[in-house]
């Protein structure tokens, strides 16, 4: 997939019906992946002033907490994908009265704010398991983009090509329609971030091993995680039968551990990039927009908070 292109095997119709319909928790994985993205948050030096998390309710909304611990005198901002997701971060998120005047006296100011963030005024933005379900990625990460401050980062994580591909391979020998829609690769993340403006990126992968008891409790597990938006998945319901045949075929071919589960890998793909100064091409009449000279401007001055993000 070239940096402008969407992604040929995902149904944008079928991630806005999951987007409004998901459920409304935080799956056990997501939390784990959000737990190893903080832990690489020691090796960033930066202290932001204001951060964002973008879908904090499936992204972890215990991540969030810990977040809001790391950046005890920031500012902290939600961002959900609608009014819907925005109540339950609401309703999760939002601490009784009496701890919220206890914060404001010992001056650490309110948990966490709901209201978009002004454009540009974002030092950290935190995005975890949202960029492998995005109908157009590189609208998302230009949208990304706009709302951080010059040098600040964004921080996120997404599933990549190996992700159950056990399931996968059982599909394809089989002969049905595709088991999920291709997932972008490290690399075209990180073309894809500099197509879009963002400088310095820094990509790791790795691979994690779940094991499951039986057939059944893997395909719940996948529920939660997400659905299969592929163009050419079954378009049509399928009932008991075929599931139980599908648990069947599960049992019999997925590989199993020593201790007998069943094993599915899930690649995980973590990145994180900074948004550099903007440059401009110099000719004998140049146009500058205002919100670019502003950027500029800030950029010289250095915004509170900042200071450098290459702590690797």
């Amino acid at each position: 997939m070239t940096p402008t292109e969407r992604p040929p095997t995902l149904d944008p119709i079928a991630v806005e019906r999951w987007q409004r319909l998901a459920p409304g928790g935080s799956p056990w994985l997501h939390e784990e992946v959000a737990q190893r993205m903080l832990d690489r948050l020691q090796w960033i030096k930066l202290q932001p002033a204001i951060w964002a998390n973008w879908g904090a309710v499936r992204g972890g909304l215990q991540a969030h907490a810990a977040l809001l611990k790391q950046y005890a005198r920031a500012e902290g901002f939600v961002i959900e994908s609608s009014e819907h997701r925005k109540a339950l971060a609401r309703e999760a998120l939002v601490p009784p009265w009496w701890k919220r005047c206890w914060r404001r006296m010992l001056g650490a100011g309110w948990a966490t704010r709901f209201e978009p963030p002004a454009p540009g005024s974002v030092n950290m933005l935190w995005a975890n398991m949202a960029l492998h379900e995005a109908a157009d990625p590189q609208a998302l990460l230009a949208a990304w983009h706009r709302l951080l401050a010059v040098d600040g980062f964004v921080m996120f994580s997404s599933l990549g090509p190996d992700t159950a591909r056990e399931l996968r391979d059982l599909y394809q020998a089989l002969g049905w329609p595709p088991a999920g829609h291709q997932l972008t690769d490290m690399h075209d993340w990180g073309d894809m971030l500099v197509q879009t403006g963002f400088a310095e990126p820094v990509m790791d992968m790795e691979r994690i091993t779940l094991t499951f008891e039986t057939p059944a409790r893997l395909l719940q597990e996948l529920r939660e995680l997400g659905r299969n938006f592929h163009p050419q998945r079954f378009g049509a319901l399928r009932g008991r039968q075929w599931k139980a045949k599908l648990e069947q075929l599960i049992s019999e071919r997925l590989p199993r551990g020593q201790d007998g589960r069943l094993s599915l890998t899930f690649e995980v793909i973590y990145g994180h990039a900074l948004k550099a100064k903007p440059k401009f091409k110099v000719s004998a009449l140049s146009a500058v927009s205002i919100e670019e000279m502003r950027s500029m401007l800030q950029g010289q001055r250095g915004p509170a908070g900042q200071t450098d993000v290459n702590g690797h």
